[in-house]
């Protein structure tokens, strides 16, 4: 993959530039994430997803945070008050825990953003007791993690490696779909939640997809594009 700008950081304006992002991704595919969450779970994933990334950008809009730490627990309160289920206390857990690796910093680098996404995918498993292979979110969230700390290894630049995040999570995303789930109401199904795409992985996918596409001079030449031939 082509090395960008090294330069290249994580601040407030690109956070906010990523939750639009996110809103519009998964406004696009709230019909497509219902109709998976219909086939293993309450049917209501993307209109939840849908109604906190809006409520996300609402308060966003409404208020103005001095660094990375405040806006994360904002975008955390908003999405754990405004999203039904599990889903809007597991992806709350994701950005209060991630808050926690960037006290006063108003810009991040990608050994940061590692750091930030391995601690919020900590929070998510420490609420929802999942683990890696159990078809949730977690699945998702781990590739992500494993990816942004490979292209540190790589010393990969900051859009580079985001783009390559996208690809990591959309496969892992994909992977969940032979998958019987262990945890959440799908592995109520037992062996018959096999063949269905996981829910919320596709739409944790979508969380990365949009933080990739937020930031500058990403290169997606391995990342599916966000049209109706994207898988969900």
């Amino acid at each position: 993959m082509t090395r960008l700008n090294p330069k290249v950081k994580l601040t407030v304006a690109t956070v906010g530039a990523w939750m639009r992002l996110f809103e519009s991704e998964i406004g696009r595919a709230e019909p497509e994430l219902t109709e998976l969450d219909r086939a293993i779970g309450d049917g209501d994933h993307g209109v939840n997803i849908y109604r906190g990334a809006q409520a996300v950008v609402a308060k966003l809009d409404e208020v103005a945070v001095p660094n990375l730490f405040a806006q994360f627990r904002t975008i955390s309160a908003a999405l754990t008050s405004s999203v039904g289920g599990a889903s809007g206390p597991l992806y709350g857990a994701f950005f209060l825990q991630a808050s926690q690796t960037v006290p006063q910093k108003a810009e991040v680098s990608l050994a940061d953003l590692a750091a930030l996404a391995e601690a919020g995918c900590q929070g998510v498993v420490k609420l929802g007791k999942a683990d890696l292979g159990d078809k949730t979110m977690v699945d998702t969230l781990h590739a992500a993690v494993v990816s942004l700390r490979d292209s540190c290894h790589h010393h990969q630049s900051l859009p580079g490696a985001l783009a390559a995040c996208a690809a990591a999570t959309l496969r892992a995303a994909e992977a969940t779909k032979p998958l019987v789930a262990r945890k959440g109401r799908a592995s109520y199904l037992g062996e018959r939640s096999a063949g269905t795409q996981d829910p919320g992985a596709t739409s944790a996918h979508l969380l990365f997809l949009s933080l990739a596409r937020a930031v500058p001079a990403s290169d997606f030449s391995s990342i599916s594009p966000s049209t109706e031939s994207d898988p969900l």
